[in-house]
């Protein structure tokens, strides 16, 4: 018996060697990171950046790879299905990792099947409106909202978005009456915001801040928990009068699920490294993008971020009748 504990346990030492020796001295070749949105659009811009600070660390190139399609799932999916060694990673973002699995019938879960390495950065949504439109502060809209005859037009971005649900949730705490106008992207409808042909919308706070710096536009309140360092003086929404209406434009970085420990640290060190760059932080700033504080950078906090999110917005996606045709 003692004989067979023994050699059994060898047998286990053994198999881990190559594991180990792997994870010593990862990584040996170029990376890929997997972007689910288009190029250009900011969950790209804040992957190259981020990829450049992780592969002065890491010695070696990182890849980043755009396959867009489905809000940010299929590339997700192609991380999920990837060899667990840590040499395939995937930016995501809300959309990405909240939004769509309550809305697609996906073949993975984004909690159980994905190893989290941290949350990066954010920018937060904000509530737009036409420079024509009467109110000027938060209270003062949410007052206009709920006694307006008119219906009051609302600009989504895709269905089940942030933008979407951001507006819905709006609606139901204030009592407020909103027509959707559903739009394939956020630049169209921020042209429809501009020209007037619709009266709000929630879009990114830095993708809108030069058209709100111009008068072309009204911002209201970020919806995030703190106030935006790039506009100071707007509210947050939560300071205005609505309880929990906090949904940012936020990012994480996953690998594969059952990628070695050593990998994985290896990766999180990696991250940490780039985050904590001037070079990056500048870059990343200059952007509008706040990034997240050294604590919040790990796996443990991007898993409970994560699900936190989760457990907040399905239950009023699916109470919203949200769907989507695949």
């Amino acid at each position: 018996m003692k004989r067979a504990c023994f050699a059994g346990a060898l047998a286990v030492a053994l198999a881990a060697v190559p594991a180990v020796a792997e994870a010593q001295t990862f990584p040996t070749r170029p990376l890929t990171m997997m972007v689910g949105f288009p190029p250009g659009g900011p969950t790209d811009t804040l992957a190259r950046i981020v990829a450049d600070g992780m592969k002065n660390d890491l010695g070696q190139a990182i890849a980043v790879e755009t396959v867009s399609g489905a809000s940010g799932t299929i590339a997700t999916g192609r991380v999920v299905h990837a060899a667990p060694d840590g040499y395939t990673i995937g930016i995501g973002q809300w959309s990405s990792h909240v939004g769509s699995p309550a809305l697609y019938n996906l073949d993975y879960d984004v909690l159980k099947d994905l190893q989290p390495l941290g949350l990066l950065a954010y920018s937060p949504l904000w509530i737009l409106g036409k420079g024509s439109l009467p109110p000027n502060t938060p209270a003062e809209l949410i007052d206009w909202a709920k006694k307006s005859s008119q219906p009051i037009t609302v600009g989504t971005v895709g269905t089940g978005s942030a933008a979407q649900l951001c507006a819905i949730y709006f609606a139901q705490k204030t009592g407020a009456h909103f027509q959707y106008v559903p739009y394939r992207g956020a630049a169209p409808a921020l042209q429809d915001l501009i020209g007037g042909q619709i009266d709000l919308s929630c879009l990114e706070a830095s993708a809108t801040l030069p058209s709100v710096e111009g008068g072309k536009i009204k911002a209201y309140a970020v919806l995030s928990e703190q106030r935006w360092p790039k506009s100071p003086h707007t509210p947050t929404m939560i300071e205005s009068g609505v309880p929990g209406l906090s949904i940012t434009f936020w990012h994480g970085l996953w690998t594969t699920k059952g990628t070695p420990k050593p990998v994985v640290d290896r990766l999180v060190t990696s991250v940490q490294k780039a985050l904590a760059d001037p070079a990056v932080r500048g870059r990343l700033e200059t952007l509008g993008f706040v990034i997240f504080p050294p604590d919040r950078q790990t796996p443990a906090a991007l898993e409970a971020y994560n699900k936190a999110e989760i457990d907040k917005w399905w239950p009023i996606i699916k109470a919203a009748g949200i769907k989507v045709s695949e």
